[in-house]
């Protein structure tokens, strides 16, 4: 996960770039690919668990970033907006692609009534960032985790918690209030969190 001041000079960067492929330095946007291509990969798999649809995904990002890039508003982070393209591209290529599933489920067939029996006695690792998690040993549980959410849990986790974003930012590429990424977000942690108490439970 980026810290601020990585984020301030990557977005001061990025708006350079912008500006020059506006001004008629197309040459450039190889250097947007090439900054952001692996990330986006990355964001594709958490989101299809598929690797071609993840490298469609990535390839329709891009095209639609060419194509609407001139209409690009400076006050918006580049970041923001690319995410946000890409999370549209995603859910197009997840409603076509012959892995998705008959029906998504609910988390409520997951959790309990009582939310609070999930987060009540959990051990240290449970309030790990996720992004921690992820790079260690558990990163096999996690991600089947993720896949396991519904689709529109799935996406504030890792956009907030994987991705870095803060909740602004996510509401502002989810097109959601803050209010409704908190709720979001607090379930789909309780689920993961349950998930990994179950794997430390029968290991």
């Amino acid at each position: 996960m980026p810290n601020p001041s990585e984020k301030t000079k990557n977005n001061d960067k990025d708006t350079e770039l912008v500006r020059a492929i506006n001004n008629g330095r197309q040459d450039l946007f190889y250097e947007l690919v090439n900054r952001y291509e692996k990330s986006l990969y990355n964001f594709g798999l958490r989101m299809c668990d598929n690797p071609s649809d993840a490298e469609d995904m990535v390839q329709d990002t891009f095209l639609n970033v060419f194509k609407y890039l001139e209409g690009f508003r400076y006050e918006t982070k580049f970041r923001n907006w690319l995410y946000r393209v890409a999370t549209s591209a995603c859910l197009k290529k997840k409603r076509r692609s012959k892995y998705a599933p008959d029906r998504e489920l609910s988390l409520d067939e997951f959790l309990p009534a009582d939310e609070s029996a999930v987060s009540a006695d959990l051990p240290r690792w449970a309030s790990q960032p996720l992004d921690q998690v992820l790079d260690g040993e558990l990163a096999g549980v996690i991600r089947q985790a993720l896949l396991n959410l519904p689709e529109k849990y799935r996406l504030v986790v890792v956009l907030r918690d994987v991705e870095g974003f803060t909740t602004q930012e996510t509401a502002e590429i989810l097109d959601l209030t803050p209010t409704n990424i908190k709720v979001r977000l607090h379930r789909a942690r309780l689920f993961l969190r349950k998930a990994l108490k179950s794997y430390y439970e029968t290991d």
